[in-house]
């Protein structure tokens, strides 16, 4: 009887471990990249590349080729609509934390691949792997 209360008991652990795994999988189709991963990514998709940060930290440094949506400007919601939804965005942030909040967004409105610089332009500012223009 104890035996098979321990298999029932750990089946049933095993269900919800899995049913958990698989609707953390479906929810998430955000993917990290790295600065590498991200300069191929440019090179060969016509990909969305975009800033969420303030335009004053775009004016003083931005990857080449960014566009600037401010993820915490009022007219944040109306400006993502302008992005092309079937195309993939790439997004970065300063450290990766409005980049994070930013893809959920993007996510709920729809978008379909959507990319994210892990650990932000700060972690990858003195890479040399991207093109970066600062102020001079």
């Amino acid at each position: 009887m104890k035996r098979l209360l321990s298999i029932t008991l750990l089946s049933f652990i095993l269900l919800l471990s899995t049913s958990c795994v698989d609707k953390k999988a479906d929810s998430t189709d955000v993917k990290l990249v790295t600065a590498e991963e991200m300069k191929k990514i440019i090179e060969l998709e016509d990909v969305q590349l975009v800033d969420v940060r303030t335009p004053s930290e775009f004016d003083e440094i931005h990857i080449e080729s960014a566009q600037n949506i401010d993820f915490r400007s009022p007219t944040f919601e109306e400006d993502i609509t302008k992005l092309d939804k079937s195309k993939p965005v790439l997004l970065y942030c300063k450290s990766g934390k409005r980049s994070a909040k930013c893809a959920r967004k993007l996510k709920e409105a729809g978008f379909e691949k959507i990319y994210e610089l892990e650990g932000g332009i700060s972690k990858w500012q003195y890479s040399e792997v991207l093109a970066i223009e600062k102020k001079s």
